[in-house]
């Protein structure tokens, strides 16, 4: 993706009605706000349907505009395609270079791969549920449970059913490793924002939200055994943290010592 300062990236924030929740609409628009300024605001849909009903009193609030889709078949997803065709033509019209889809349906996989081929900015938002080719089509994922109103204290637990295609926390030290190695200078040493980037492009669902902590720096003081941290503070701007992992010292064995033949005197 080319380079794009936040405050000129403009975003299409489009929401498929059909699984995206309205109790998170403000968090939801808090979070992209973060990448950029939302131009776009639409929500597809069928109006008709009563699950509709729960958006009707948060449109004029935040300013999202309806877009009606009957459902002409049932068990066919009209939703998708509205959405999908309105967006090729907002990409195609040029006048945002960025979109975050809330979704947590694979169908818009292709969708997020082609915008990313223009190269425009995708973030998708949606539940842990969502198909891991979704949310490696994205730049960046972010997964609903971690703007839930209530901030996290404890790691989102892991699933024990091995049949669900929800995202589980793992070990996040080895992605860690991974992100700090491909980033870091001659020295050793990895800036922070370089090793944020980098994760996201490991793994465009990393949140340290995921794992109980609200910011990457917080996340990666949690291992101090793993990883050595330097905070720079500057007068003149904010402090600089650098990582470095901590490589240990080789173990040195000490050498045997060589026996010596005692030597039978002469009589």
């Amino acid at each position: 993706m080319a380079e794009t300062n936040l405050e000129t990236r403009r975003i299409a924030l489009l929401f498929d009605g059909d699984n995206a929740q309205a109790s998170l609409v403000e968090k939801i628009i808090a979070e992209v706000s973060k990448y950029g300024i939302i131009s776009v605001r639409r929500i597809y849909g069928d109006w008709t349907t009563p699950q509709m009903h729960s958006w009707k009193d948060l449109l004029n609030t935040h300013s999202i505009q309806p877009m009606q889709q009957f459902r002409y078949t049932v068990g066919k997803n009209a939703t998708d395609s509205a959405l999908i065709i309105d967006a090729m033509d907002i990409l195609h019209d040029g006048y945002v270079n960025g979109f975050a889809i809330v979704s947590s349906d694979s169908d818009y996989t292709r969708l997020a791969t082609r915008i990313r081929e223009k190269g425009f900015f995708v973030l998708g938002i949606g539940k842990l549920t969502t198909p891991k080719a979704f949310v490696n089509a994205c730049e960046i994922f972010v997964y609903t449970e971690n703007l839930a109103e209530e901030t996290r204290k404890k790691p989102i637990p892991r699933t024990t059913d091995e049949s669900s295609t929800a995202a589980e926390p793992t070990d996040v030290v080895p992605l860690l490793k991974s992100a700090i190695d491909s980033v870091q200078q001659d020295d050793g040493w990895a800036s922070l924002g370089p090793i944020g980037q980098r994760l996201h492009q490991l793994d465009p669902g990393f949140d340290p939200r995921t794992y109980g902590y609200r910011q990457l720096s917080q996340l990666i003081k949690a291992h101090k055994d793993v990883f050595e941290i330097n905070e720079k503070k500057s007068a003149s701007g904010p402090t600089q943290i650098y990582i470095r992992i901590n490589e240990p010292e080789p173990e040195i064995k000490p050498k045997p010592r060589r026996r010596r033949r005692s030597r039978k005197k002469e009589e």
